[in-house]
């Protein structure tokens, strides 16, 4: 039972932390294009 559920958590903590690289990749994406568009703006 105790194996079981380390086994939960660390699929759990891992399944977590690619969320969080996933999204913060997201944000970065978006500020690149964001940066674009005021570079274009700017001409």
């Amino acid at each position: 039972m105790k194996k079981a559920c380390a086994l939960f958590l660390l699929a759990v903590t891992a399944y977590i932390s690619t969320g969080c690289n996933t999204v913060n990749g997201f944000g970065r994406d978006v500020e690149k294009v964001g940066e674009k568009v005021q570079q274009k703006s700017a001409r």
